[in-house]
């Protein structure tokens, strides 16, 4: 049977920044790969949080079945070499378990911008950009020398695998919101980060989701977040947030109920919005993780 979105069996994971020392952030990746998890992924600033490649290095040294990712790398703030260069060298040091996630740059993103000296383009620039790059990335990780002379990105005879080293089969996830960003993660992605609200419902998610789908090629795997699990929401959301009053009006960020209630409210946006592909915030890891027990694998 053809894979479909419908029918991906469920992949979770967990978002995470940082951690006060480096034996605490490997004791939470134990306790991310413990609990059942698929994926421990991290979020990309320059001023907020470890740096990822070498927090995702470090978290997949002391795992053995997690896959690690960026969750996503701002394009900006790096040439698509380097990001081929360090994607290549964590593929092979985590054994294939690195996904490289990339996106165009938060809207709220010309500060960090800034720290490093760069502009900060209209989004359609950004965008320009974004799919310039990827296609550069992918090019290197399959071995290619590559040299361009594109609108945004200049490479002579790059090349970013070592003697002997494999072309790399990195899973990349793309993050967009907009229906331009939708489609080219339904045209580039292997998968497909809905950057919808997590109060939307579901007519909203499954706009977004007919963009990813209008590409002429095969669905990649849907991603959401989810910010709410029974009465758990993050720290900086207490209080602003009612889990109750959103379920109620169906929203799709969120869970309420048993770890029962909550796995059968997932089958059923697995089957209505094809969406297979959950994580949380570490906030939120121990409280999903009952769910994840009962669907991990299905």
């Amino acid at each position: 049977m053809t894979t479909t979105p419908e029918t991906r069996p469920f992949r979770f994971g967990v978002v995470a920044a940082q951690a006060p020392t480096g034996a605490a952030w490997s004791d939470l990746a134990h306790r991310v790969e413990s609990a059942g998890y698929d994926t421990l992924v991290m979020p990309d600033n320059v001023s907020f949080g470890h740096a990822v490649f070498p927090a995702l290095a470090a978290a997949a040294a002391v795992t053995t079945r997690l896959h690690v990712g960026t969750y996503v790398l701002a394009n900006d703030f790096r040439h698509p070499v380097q990001v081929a260069k360090e994607s290549a060298t964590l593929s092979v040091l985590a054994g294939g378990r690195f996904e490289l996630g990339l996106g165009a740059g938060r809207p709220d993103s010309a500060r960090e911008n800034a720290m490093l000296g760069l502009g900060f383009d209209p989004p359609g620039v950004r965008v320009d950009r974004l799919v310039e790059s990827i296609g550069i990335i992918k090019r290197l990780l399959a071995g290619e020398t590559v040299t361009v002379d594109g609108p945004h990105h200049r490479a002579v005879e790059a090349s970013v695998l070592p003697y002997g080293t494999e072309p790399q089969q990195v899973p990349i996830l793309i993050a967009g919101g907009g229906p331009r960003m939708l489609r080219i993660a339904g045209e580039h992605a292997d998968v497909a980060a809905l950057g919808i609200p997590f109060s939307a419902e579901e007519p909203e998610a499954l706009a977004a989701i007919d963009h990813v789908r209008s590409a002429d090629r095969p669905a990649p795997e849907l991603n959401m977040n989810l910010m709410a699990v029974g009465e758990t929401v993050p720290r900086y959301l207490a209080g602003r947030l009612d889990p109750a009053a959103l379920a109620a009006k169906g929203a799709v960020g969120v869970v309420t109920g048993s770890a029962e209630e909550m796995a059968d409210q997932l089958r059923e946006r697995r089957e209505r919005l094809g969406v297979s592909y959950v994580l949380v915030g570490d906030e939120l890891m121990e409280a999903f993780a009952p769910v994840v027990g009962v669907l991990a694998g299905s």
